[in-house]
């Protein structure tokens, strides 16, 4: 059962919910797409989330960056291109109207190495004390088997040539 954690986590199992019920009571053809976090270029680096485009843009400017909590939370990240793809695949896709999928890389990264991985000195990168809400999530891994065996869909990009991509448009905007 789906138990959320936050009033923002709630938003998103309700607006889920209704669109849900326009399938079922008028015949809509609904797909409910399940996107994990998703990076890559004009992705804002200046909010709470947006982990990779914080740390990228942190790193350009020879900032430090701040890992709040100990970094053994993880996430499951997805280049910007393949969700766009994944959305639409699905929004062509006959099998995929009335259900729910996920999609993700089906591989998880603490915020700890997803750091170590962005920025080569580690000297630069500090754990910041703080105590996380109790709607944080630990660990956060997409299952993509249901995009994999309806759509045929999987990821592209891998992590470190996304985090490639999105160094070089930063670059060009020059951060």
């Amino acid at each position: 059962p789906l138990k959320p954690t936050s009033p923002y986590a709630a938003s998103k199992l309700a607006a889920e919910i209704l669109a849900q019920s326009y399938y079922y009571s008028y015949g809509l053809p609904v797909v409910t797409c399940r996107p994990f976090n998703t990076y890559g270029p004009y992705q804002k680096y200046n909010l709470e989330g947006g982990v990779v485009s914080i740390f990228v843009r942190q790193t350009l400017n020879g900032d430090r960056l701040e890992i709040f909590g100990d970094g053994t939370q993880t996430r499951d990240l997805l280049y910007v291109e393949d969700c766009v793809d994944f959305v639409y695949t699905a929004s062509r896709s006959e099998q995929a109207v009335g259900q729910v999928i996920n999609a993700g890389s089906g591989t998880d990264i603490s915020i700890a190495d997803l750091a170590k991985l962005i920025c080569p000195d580690a000297s630069k990168i500090h754990l910041v004390d703080h105590r996380h809400p109790q709607a944080e999530i630990p660990k956060l891994l997409c299952d993509n088997s249901k995009a994999h065996s309806l759509l045929g869909w999987e990821p592209k990009v891998d992590l470190e040539s996304g985090i490639q991509k999105l160094k070089e448009q930063l670059q060009e905007l020059c951060v």
